[in-house]
């Protein structure tokens, strides 16, 4: 049982549906397995509202889910200390609305403020994992960085998630996307990615594939390259692969076309951890950041995952720009070297699964050092 009843959750969409997607789903956790009145602010509803239709977008304060969703319209207003909650989440060092850290100041007891930080493989958020932060009129606010260690926070997971993956059917979620029986008999990918990714010279190495391909698609990415194969239609094929593209799903059935899938492209964070429980092989395309930031992540990460998997390794790599000394120097030849892991890398994904269940989840282990505040 936790010792509080009410929580606030600051968040601002810079990666469209990354930022978004990993709120919504903390925000669920913690109203449906917690208790917690859980109030969400967002700045950007339209984004939210593709990941969950029910979302209103002209709506300022709105219930969804259990969850209250308020419409962070900018910086001003002012609250009262009645009006802040026990624990207060900015979600990636965002700034609070000045009126209500006033509030927060005003409160008592003060509110458990936590910055929840972005996830990343590095060593050095270890040491930095639940450090407190002094702030201005003697309030402390700490860092929760999630990870992939004991010594983080672990990863967002809700509790029934692995139950409701071993009980999945894919052939019947497949047919109502659409799928012929030869597309969900084929070699599945699920391709989620930013506009920069090198789509298009991927969809010729597989057009020359050994094996029929079906790569699915929400719509709206990778635009350019799927416009050009599909010709505009909804699904196209040429030559061993098969284009289709899906109609943007919410969150429960994107968590299933994960599962579908044989290998994932996934990017941002939200579909790179629900990658991971779905327990399949997938790309990471990371988000980019100034002077190459990112590839230090993504190294950070491969080395943990991938240390046996030198053809998933490279191609991470190469999909992400990053140079990538003594690689296959064609995506032929560094398509082939990842698919000759295939089983490698699936039992691998299970694997690291297993590690990760070993962390608890997110939700839970930072009520937990809460708890240790009061």
């Amino acid at each position: 049982m936790t010792p509080f009843r009410r929580l606030d959750l600051f968040c601002r969409v810079v990666d469209n549906y990354g930022d978004i997607g990993i709120c919504w789903r903390l925000a669920k956790q913690l109203a449906h397995e917690h208790g917690l009145a859980v109030t969400l602010f967002v700045d950007d509803l339209a984004s939210f509202k593709r990941i969950c239709p029910q979302v209103d977008v002209a709506a300022d304060r709105q219930q969804v889910d259990g969850v209250t969703v308020r419409h962070w319209r900018d910086q001003d207003g002012v609250y009262t200390p009645a009006e802040v909650a026990d624990i207060v989440i900015e979600f990636f060092a965002v700034d609070i609305p000045p009126g209500y850290i006033d509030a927060m100041a005003q409160r008592e007891p003060r509110p458990v403020w936590f910055n929840l930080e972005g996830l990343t493989a590095e060593e050095w958020v270890e040491g930095c994992h639940r450090l407190p932060s002094m702030q201005p009129r003697a309030m402390t606010k700490y860092f929760f960085f999630p990870g992939f260690t004991a010594q983080t926070g672990g990863l967002l997971r809700e509790a029934g998630l692995e139950r409701q993956r071993a009980q999945f059917e894919p052939s019947a979620f497949l047919s109502q996307l659409g799928l012929t029986p030869a597309e969900i008999t084929s070699r599945k990918l699920s391709l989620f990615c930013y506009p920069h990714a090198p789509v298009s010279a991927l969809f010729e190495v597989w057009q020359n594939s050994g094996q029929p391909i079906t790569c699915l698609v929400p719509e709206g990415v990778a635009a350019d390259a799927v416009q050009a194969f599909t010709g505009g239609a909804g699904v196209a094929t040429q030559g061993a692969l098969t284009v289709r593209v899906l109609p943007f799903v919410p969150q429960p059935d994107y968590d299933k076309l994960l599962w579908a899938c044989d290998l994932n492209f996934v990017r941002g964070e939200d579909s790179f951890v629900r990658a991971q429980w779905a327990g399949k092989p997938f790309i990471w395309h990371i988000y980019p950041q100034d002077e190459n930031l990112h590839h230090k992540k993504l190294r950070a990460f491969l080395q943990r995952y991938a240390a046996d998997l030198p053809g998933l390794a490279d191609f991470s790599l190469r999909w992400n720009g990053a140079p990538t000394p003594g690689e296959a120097d064609s995506w032929t030849a560094s398509w082939a070297a990842l698919a000759a892991e295939a089983d490698a890398a699936t039992a691998r994904a299970a694997e690291w699964q297993q590690q990760m269940l070993a962390h608890g989840d997110l939700a839970t282990n930072m009520l937990s050092f809460a708890a240790t505040l009061r």
